[in-house]
């Protein structure tokens, strides 16, 4: 009995034993491994003793006594501080993220064609197509107005295509995914070509067309007839880059769209297709003497891109017949939305009530008090009774005559369309109309006519009929402007009269601290306005000596900076006038900032006027923030230290054009269109403000908006009756609301008038 107990536990115990006894051979093997000599100082011959002394036990401290220590000393080098690395911070989101556009358009014109076909092309596409650009061999002819236009200096149609390859890699290939080329003479249902690369795979090698056997039949595959133009994937033109120069001294073509398709089957294995992925290539061949109009086959209809165009009349008239194409579709597609809605809504819990009038349109504003609440206009077909100068009643003239003559139309136009066959209505005249703007949806309209029924029997009466209509806010675009950068220089134009010089010194502190200290990329130029007078004393008596003081200590404390200065002699100082002498003092390439003393500059509003200044595309007036007069807003009330922008302490003064950001190269484009005009008038120098002249003569988008980043406290201006009538009414105009709200001045007359009755 014993013995099975003895057994057990040695069972039980045996593992432990085992490892103990592993441990204590692994120790004493790790001694002898470890035994190697620890030098204590290198050169030095060791003993036998200190040779032991490196083999130790572990887990044990070596102690080193001061006879083995020897200090060394380790000689200080100065590390030369490292440039720190700059990162690079994209602008836009899309260029952090690498999103690329979708579509590109070539188009190859020739020296004889950019300025009729090529010019057609471009008016027919390029609002709907975000990038077009026209290449053409001929160099050093000025292009077009409104077109993007790139010269190879080289006449042969193989070189040019070449050449036009070679720009897309160097230029456009990391910025789109798709690539269109067309010739000229080829018209182009933009929204079609769009479409069809909305439906593609990016990421496919992908040439498409019109496939076409190549000449002689000795060279398998096919490629894209040019005549009706052909698309080509990001993916495929990278494949192909990298052989294009073996394509130019290895293919011999007499064809451009044979060179390329040769290339591309060479050395990507593509062939040319009309479809992919279930998507077809239409296209049409259009006869001579062909009338767009007259065409009713399916083919024509579904056509993408239609060849050839004789003419650039040929071209307007298949624009014309293929928008009409696109605008029927999209009102069937809407009467098709319109009739689902009101099927649905029948199954609602409100049945057709749930349907707003009219189907598809937003629902009417509902104001949540009564100072919401919309103001409706009366009206007739001659008056209209609420004016803009606030009469009761004035002539209905100009675009709201327009306005309402078309309402009307389209509303007997509406009636007739109910009641016909049954009933014929012509109007008789308008008895009532009302209209209003409802932000939420658009203008809407209340008419009660007259009309005159005839049956159809030929019988007729007079009836009244209330009709009720919208005309809807039309769908927002986003209109394509260039690319613009916020790294431009901007040169700031001062003019100073003698009533601003007090205004001087706070102007300094201001753009001092936020451009002069931060390093803006912004030059200061200040303009002396001066009279006959004052520019008669101005060596004994300066009356701008003072400011010339402060930019002299300005430079001083800011030794980058530079403020040059320019003094003009004239009795009406306008705007016109002093800009001519500005610009002909800087190059063409210069972005001009035109402010007051009073426009506190900063680095973001400076920013906005490089964002929306584009050269021969926009120029830029801001409306800046006016403070009302401290007086009125804050009477019997303590002036805040920090004034915010609220609607009780100021307002955008849009009577005021003294703000502007525009190019020199627009600035004289637009001089020289003017000069005609000047040579019979010369007073229209002072009648016209740069603002209106960039309206009249320039053809640029004029872009007005409000800015949240220009701040202006109150001053009353002095306006000068030398210049036109309405300079002086704006002036006056903005003298007057900027004293106070019409809150602030009614409770003054309250206070007064209570007063004046105690």
């Amino acid at each position: 009995m014993r013995f099975p107990a003895l057994l057990s536990a040695l069972r039980s115990m045996g593992p432990v034993v085992i490892g103990i006894s592993l441990g204590f051979t692994l120790s004493l093997l790790s001694v002898n491994w470890t035994e190697e000599a620890c030098p204590a100082d290198e050169g030095a011959p060791l003993g036998h003793d200190e040779q032991l002394r490196g083999a130790r036990k572990p887990n044990s401290i070596a102690a080193e006594t001061e006879a083995d220590f020897q200090p060394r000393i380790v000689p200080y080098k100065q590390v030369a501080p490292s440039t720190a690395k700059k990162v690079f911070r994209a602008k836009y989101v899309s260029t952090e993220l690498g999103i690329r556009e979708r579509l590109f358009v070539g188009v190859l014109t020739s020296k004889n064609t950019i300025n009729s076909l090529g010019v057609a092309v471009n008016r027919t596409i390029s609002h709907h197509l975000d990038a077009v650009v026209f290449f053409t061999g001929t160099r050093n002819r000025k292009a077009p107005h409104g077109m993007s236009v790139v010269s190879h200096g080289d006449e042969r149609l193989i070189w040019n295509m070449f050449q036009t390859m070679k720009y897309i890699f160097d230029h456009y290939i990391n910025e789109y995914d798709w690539f269109y080329f067309v010739q000229d003479d080829v018209y182009t249902e933009a929204d079609r070509i769009k479409n069809l690369v909305e439906h593609l795979s990016m990421n496919r090698e992908v040439y498409m067309g019109c496939p076409e056997e190549f000449i002689g039949g000795e060279m398998e595959g096919s490629y894209c007839y040019g005549g009706f133009g052909y698309l080509l994937s990001r993916t495929l033109l990278l494949r192909l880059q990298p052989f294009l120069e073996n394509c130019r001294n290895d293919i011999l073509s007499a064809r451009p769209d044979e060179w390329l398709g040769r290339c591309i089957i060479d050395y990507t294995s593509t062939n040319c297709v009309n479809n992919f992925e279930g998507l077809h290539y239409h296209h049409y061949q259009l006869g001579k003497n062909t009338d767009p109009s007259k065409e009713e086959s399916e083919q024509f209809r579904r056509a993408l891109t239609v060849h050839p165009v004789s003419d650039t009349e040929q071209m307007y008239r298949l624009h014309r017949h293929f928008t009409e194409i696109e605008l029927q579709k999209t009102y069937d597609e809407i009467a098709k939305l319109q009739a689902e809605i009101k099927n649905v809504s029948v199954d609602a819990f409100d049945g057709n009530r749930s349907a707003q009038w009219p189907i598809g349109i937003n629902p009417p504003f509902e104001p949540k008090s009564r100072f919401e609440v919309l103001k409706w206009e009366y009206f007739t077909e001659e008056e209209i009774y609420s004016c803009i100068d606030g009469s009761p009643k004035c002539e209905l003239g100009g675009i709201d005559r327009i306005d309402v003559a078309d309402v009307i139309d389209v509303a007997v136009g509406e009636l007739n369309k109910k009641y016909k066959p049954i009933l014929h209505l012509k109007k008789q005249r308008l008895i009532n109309g009302y209209r209003r703007f409802d932000p939420t949806r658009g203008m809407e309209y209340t008419l009660d006519l007259q009309l005159e029924a005839v049956n159809q029997k030929g019988h007729s009466r007079s009836i009244t009929k209330r009709v009720h209509l919208v005309r809807p806010l039309s769908q927002i675009e986003i209109i394509p402007m260039p690319y613009v950068t916020e790294g431009t220089r901007v040169h700031a134009i001062i003019p100073i009269t003698v009533l601003d010089r007090d205004y001087v010194e706070h102007f300094f502190k201001v753009f001092a601290s936020n451009a002069f200290e931060t390093s803006e990329n912004i030059i200061l130029t200040f303009l002396f306005i001066y009279d006959p007078v004052e520019a008669q004393q101005v060596n004994q008596n300066d009356i701008f000596a003072g400011v010339k003081t402060q930019i002299i200590l300005y430079e001083r404390k800011y030794p980058t900076v530079k403020i040059p200065w320019i003094s003009v002699k004239t009795d009406t100082p306008s705007q016109i006038k002093c800009m001519d002498i500005i610009s002909k003092k800087h190059p063409v390439d210069t972005l001009f900032l035109l402010a007051t003393v009073n426009t506190d500059v900063n680095s973001e509003f400076v920013n906005r006027c490089r964002m929306n200044s584009i050269n021969n595309w926009q120029v830029f007036f801001p409306i800046h923030f006016q403070d009302y007069n401290p007086d009125v807003a804050y009477h019997s009330q303590p002036r805040p230290a920090t004034i915010d922008l609220v609607k009780d302490s100021g307002h955008f003064d849009r009577w005021s054009f003294d703000e502007a950001c525009f190019y020199n190269a627009d600035y004289m484009a637009t001089r020289t269109k003017m000069v005609a005009d000047v040579q019979e008038n010369e007073e229209i120098l002072e009648t016209l403000d740069i603002y209106d002249m960039f309206v009249k003569y320039s053809g640029l988008h004029v872009f007005r908006a409000v800015e949240p980043a220009l701040h202006q406290g109150y001053r009353y201006q002095a306006c000068n009756p030398r210049l036109s009538e309405d300079i002086y009414h704006r002036c006056v105009q903005s003298n007057l609301e900027g004293i106070g709200s019409r809150s602030q001045l009614a409770m003054l007359l309250f206070e007064q008038e209570q007063g004046n009755s105690t």
